[in-house]
């Protein structure tokens, strides 16, 4: 795949959203930086660059080197954290006020990242925390806290979150 193909590769998922167009541009060319040492000493300077305009100016805490599956779409980019060891399918979308992360463990430890499948719709103000699998084909209703595996084709709403099936 060559460098356009892979920066450009969420656009049409982001059309009419010139926040998260110019936010996973940034992001698939800072994560390009992560694939060898060679390209991070070169790519330095526009990882921090990347760091001060998302992080600071966007409001959006996602790591350069996250794994994410193609057609990514954030809509209302703004208060978005996600852990550096989450990973993320294809065709998912993230709304404002979400956080994917770990918990800590008894031991003070702490836990695995979550795994969101494909076709994931997260709605704002979601938390999925802690060693959570999250299969395919799932909606996630706003303000659901998910601390337990979801399985696929599903709906999961409330605190704690509960799974619907839908089909």
């Amino acid at each position: 795949m060559n460098f356009l193909h892979f920066i450009c590769q969420d656009w049409h998922a982001n059309k009419g959203n010139i926040k998260g167009r110019t936010f996973l541009l940034f992001f698939r060319a800072a994560n390009i930086c992560t694939t060898s040492r060679i390209n991070f000493v070169l790519g330095l300077p526009f990882l921090l660059l990347y760091k001060g305009l998302i992080q600071w100016l966007f409001a959006l805490e996602v790591p350069w080197n996250i794994r994410v599956g193609k057609n990514f779409s954030i809509y209302h980019g703004i208060a978005l954290i996600i852990n550096n060891r989450v990973v993320i399918g294809e065709n998912c979308v993230l709304r404002h006020s979400t956080t994917l992360g770990v918990k800590q463990l008894a031991d003070g430890s702490v836990s695995l990242a979550p795994v969101i499948g494909n076709y994931v719709d997260v709605g704002c103000n979601v938390c999925i925390i802690g060693d959570i699998k999250v299969g395919n084909h799932v909606k996630i209703g706003s303000g659901a806290v998910v601390v337990k595996n979801v399985g696929s084709n599903c709906i999961v709403v409330g605190n704690p979150a509960v799974e619907k099936r839908i089909y």
